[in-house]
């Protein structure tokens, strides 16, 4: 009964923030036929405001649970979303492997996921180095990438466009744990996102 009730609540709040982001931002959607309708996938998106997250989970056309810092648990309405859309909890600067062991079950059962490889909102205006978390599970997993570009949202320019890109495939790498390879992989999801959110 409690699934249920949670799946009724998740696509009631799906649908009015996909109206609101439709009404209020003027939401246009590109690049929706570059994501597979099934297996396992990582959405990796630039991030620069809190409408990030929800944006991707109301338009991505699959189910997917976030990864988010436990900090945002502090606001009534983010805890909230991080309820409803079973988010997966990290807590910063700690060694905690349950959130990795959740992510890495979420894509062996078929599942997605949803992180920005920023870490943080605005991460490289602040000069913050791209963390290698996309990577990691990809190469772990075999899970393809869906990198998405966000822009607009913003009080200079309200309407807001996001743009999801070919999925890309690192399965050839999987179980590797080179970093230089990790690296590699980073690097080349960072500058899809940034071509995307041009």
């Amino acid at each position: 009964m409690k699934k249920v009730f949670k799946a009724i609540v998740r696509w009631f709040v799906k649908s009015c923030i996909y109206a609101w982001c439709k009404i209020y931002y003027r939401m246009k959607i590109v690049g929706l036929e570059n994501i597979p309708k099934d297996g396992p996938l990582i959405f990796a998106g630039n991030h620069r405001s809190y409408l990030d997250p929800p944006l991707i989970v109301v338009t991505g056309k699959r189910s997917m649970r976030f990864i988010a810092k436990e900090e945002l648990k502090e606001n009534k309405g983010l805890r909230f979303l991080i309820w409803a859309f079973d988010a997966i909890v990290v807590k910063r600067n700690e060694k905690d492997v349950g959130p990795v062991k959740e992510s890495l079950k979420t894509l062996k059962e078929g599942g997605c996921i949803a992180l920005f490889p920023e870490g943080t909102r605005n991460g490289l205006e602040k000069g913050e180095k791209v963390k290698d978390g996309v990577a990691f599970f990809a190469v772990r997993s075999g899970a393809k990438v869906i990198p998405c570009g966000i822009k607009g949202g913003t009080k200079e320019n309200r309407k807001v466009t996001i743009t999801y890109g070919k999925p890309l495939d690192y399965s050839q790498y999987k179980g590797n744990k080179d970093k230089d390879i990790l690296d590699k992989v980073t690097e080349e999801v960072m500058e899809n996102i940034i071509e995307l959110a041009k």
